[in-house]
């Protein structure tokens, strides 16, 4: 869940959507299950990891 919340404070999810994950994810219970989460909730957190990953270029090093 820290993740998400991190996502939440990147603002990379909606409060809307971090409480529909959290959810799926306390429900859950185990790996196997919240791998079957609803696509286009694996949407969400795909997006919102892979910008969590991106940094903007500095510019060219001197």
């Amino acid at each position: 869940m820290r993740l998400l919340d991190e996502m939440l404070t990147l603002r990379l999810l909606t409060p809307d959507q971090h409480a529909e994950i959290g959810a799926w994810v306390r429900e859950a219970r185990t790996p196997e299950r919240i791998l079957q989460m609803p696509p286009h909730l694996w949407r969400l957190v795909e997006t919102a990891s892979v910008l969590m990953e991106w940094e903007p270029h500095a510019g060219p090093a001197h």
